[in-house]
């Protein structure tokens, strides 16, 4: 147990100075690559760091029948150590006081980079997970943390297998008043203008199946914060916004295509006006400095929503 202790300090005394190193680099030399290897190297070791926490903590939360909490704790641990690592936080506005005041409900917010994990760690209120398939149960460590911390597990093979994996899934955020949290755009866009990609339905068939409200939830463009493209990595504050709950009761899968859209409209709108004063302040590019708003990939499916429109 010592050695392995001290294996575990040595390599972290390893990283901790291999990440100040190039910090020092490249603010030397004006590098901004250098600066961006440091940060992302200081978020990976956060990740693993709490990774390791959540299993851990998730495990005696569900001993002690607490387990909904498992994901709150672990995104609130990953907050404070990449404010404390890395030097970015968010800012979210809540005008209507749905955070931690409403559930269930399906949460659904743009995704724009790896950077939106951390995002979590703000926005998550107790008593919410994410979603993915039911495969990954079978995963070690990331498997039991998602099985011990209440994630809503997905498998769908069929028409029927989909209807009953969105039935048990709505049956489980109400038995355990569990929110879920989704990125319909199924993927990062990493775009550098305020842009969603197209919205996979599975949010909203998830929303209807379990009738409970959806939740828009939206992040400011910060491609002068973070940008994977031009390997930049910066200190900074996001702005977030927390929309008006959209409501399901007596809606039908008749009904998820104008609730996809209505959402996405919303989005699309806040994402605009928050990205305006992101401008201004030096978190978004600049309108002249931002590439175009083409797709850098193609939307895949996420957890929720992989294989739903070819079974239903």
């Amino acid at each position: 147990m010592n050695i392995i202790l001290l294996t575990l300090l040595i390599l972290f005394g390893a990283i901790f100075a291999t990440v100040q190193l190039l910090l020092i680099l490249g603010k030397a030399t004006n590098n901004h690559a250098l600066v961006f290897y440091a940060r992302s190297l200081a978020s990976f070791t956060a990740l693993i760091l709490c990774a390791a926490y959540g299993t851990l903590a998730s495990a005696c939360l569900n001993v002690a029948g607490y387990g909904g909490l498992g994901q709150w704790t672990t995104a609130r641990a990953f907050k404070y150590m990449m404010l404390l690592f890395v030097g970015v936080e968010f800012e979210i506005e809540d005008p209507h006081k749905v955070l931690g005041n409403v559930r269930p409900v399906v949460f659904v917010g743009n995704h724009q980079t790896e950077l939106d994990v951390l995002f979590l760690g703000y926005v998550f209120p107790r008593y919410t997970s994410v979603t993915a398939k039911k495969s990954l149960k079978l995963v070690p460590f990331l498997g039991w943390f998602m099985a011990l911390s209440k994630t809503v597990f997905i498998e769908r093979k069929s028409r029927e297998q989909a209807v009953a994996a969105f039935a048990k899934a709505a049956e489980q955020m109400h038995s355990h008043k569990q929110n879920v949290y989704i990125f319909p755009e199924g993927t990062r866009s990493y775009y550098e203008q305020p842009d969603l990609l197209p919205f996979k339905k599975g949010a909203f068939h998830l929303a209807v199946q379990a009738q409970v409200p959806i939740v828009p939830v939206v992040v400011a463009n910060y491609s002068n914060i973070l940008s994977v493209k031009r390997k930049i990595f910066r200190q900074g504050t996001i702005a977030a916004r927390v929309l008006e709950p959209i409501e399901t009761k007596g809606k039908t899968k008749e009904d998820v295509d104008a609730l996809l859209e209505e959402t996405r409209r919303r989005m699309l709108e806040e994402l605009k006006t928050l990205t305006a004063h992101a401008r201004e302040e030096g978190v978004a590019l600049k309108e002249h400095e931002a590439g175009n708003a083409a797709p850098n990939g193609t939307a895949k499916a996420s957890g929720v929503d992989a294989r739903y429109n070819a079974a239903a």
